[in-house]
């Protein structure tokens, strides 16, 4: 399916905790139980993202932007369900609730006018969009208007908020 959506997500392992390499052990399924009691409720999660914006807006990429990542879950935007088969999902390292780094914001610009050059984006949503009622992130720490106002943002990309 064309990819048409970007979903934003917010993450941080263990729960308010910047850096490290725990993001990273999740998303490629290595991270252990046994290391933090938070880690021990999540073990055996199968997550996964397209992509990773760190605090400091350094991107990481663990899935090819031509595959699917189980990012969404049970989602459903603008009449469409399955959100996983037509999105691509872009972690910004954060706590939902907490404000955002403002490098994270220039790197999300950046990358969504890359991803919007090879394909048909047409709207940016967040997890609490596509997952009304499961789902929180990135929350009202994440401001849509600072985004909007990035420098280069694809013309005609529908901000959700």
């Amino acid at each position: 399916m064309a990819v048409e959506l970007v979903v934003l997500h917010s993450i941080s392992l263990p729960p308010g905790v910047y850096g490290g390499d725990a993001i990273e052990r999740l998303f490629n399924n290595q991270l252990g139980g046994h290391e933090h009691p938070y880690f021990a409720q999540i073990s055996g999660l199968k997550v996964s993202a397209h992509f990773l914006l760190r605090r400091d807006g350094q991107a990481l990429q663990f899935v090819s932007c031509d595959q699917r990542a189980w990012h969404a879950g049970d989602s459903h935007w603008r009449g469409r369900d399955n959100c996983n088969d037509w999105s691509i999902g872009i972690e910004l390292e954060g706590l939902e609730g907490e404000a955002f780094e403002p490098a994270q914001y220039s790197a999300l610009a950046i990358l969504l006018r890359a991803i919007a050059r090879r394909y048909p984006v047409q709207a940016l949503a967040g997890h609490e969009h596509v997952a009304p009622g499961r789902k929180q992130d990135p929350g009202a720490g994440f401001d849509w208007r600072l985004l909007a106002a990035q420098p280069g943002l694809p013309p005609g990309l529908v901000l959700a908020a």
